[in-house]
This record gives structure tokens, C-alpha cells and sequence, in this order.
């Protein structure tokens, strides 16, 4: 992983995070937003030009990757790089959480 990547992404925005979380199953944009939707009862809302920027940047980045097309909406996969990005700050959402807990 280039240092360029893990600075710009590592800690990642909750928009990035849940983007390559819901990736880890083809989806498109709307569908990922709808899961987003769903995995946070609303909480986080990813707005259309939010989501569509970041695929885009992800894309460009490598963290992700377009796969094919249906009905006019794009269909993109996590890759290699983007499970590396995504497991670094999985462990350190688990570190901040058990750093919490350790402190109550």
C-alpha cells in the first residue's frame, strides 16, 4: 500500500467506510446508499453527489473497480487494495473501541 493511499485514507470518513464495507458485494451507487441507509437506521446519509464522487476517486485510487453495467447503473467490486484499506481501519475502529471500554 502506497503511503499516498493509507494518508488519504486511513483513518477513513464514514462515507468511505461504509462505501467499501457494502462493496465487498457488487453493488451500485443507489443500492449502496439504500444499505447505508438500512446498516445505520438512517443515521448516515450519503447524499447522490457524495456517493458518486467517491466511486469515482476510489476507482481512480484502485480501491475499487467498475465491473459492467445494468440497466444504465454502474456495478463496481472492492479489490485487493480497497480490502487492505478497509481491514486497517477495521482494526482500528476494534482498537478504539476496546481503548474505550477499557477506560469507562
Amino acid at each position: 500500500m502506497s503511503p499516498h493511499i493509507k494518508k488519504v485514507y486511513v483513518p477513513m470518513t464514514e462515507t468511505g467506510f461504509y462505501i467499501l464495507l457494502c462493496l465487498r458485494r457488487e453493488a451500485h451507487g443507489y443500492s449502496i446508499i439504500q444499505e447505508v441507509d438500512r446498516l445505520t437506521d438512517s443515521e448516515v446519509r450519503i447524499s447522490p453527489g457524495t456517493m458518486y464522487g467517491s466511486l469515482s476517486k476510489m476507482e481512480k485510487d484502485g480501491l475499487i473497480r467498475f465491473i459492467r453495467e445494468e440497466d444504465k447503473r454502474k456495478i463496481y467490486c472492492i479489490t485487493d487494495l480497497g480490502r487492505q484499506v478497509l481491514d486497517l481501519e477495521m482494526k482500528r475502529i476494534d482498537r478504539l473501541y476496546h481503548n474505550m471500554l477499557e477506560v469507562r
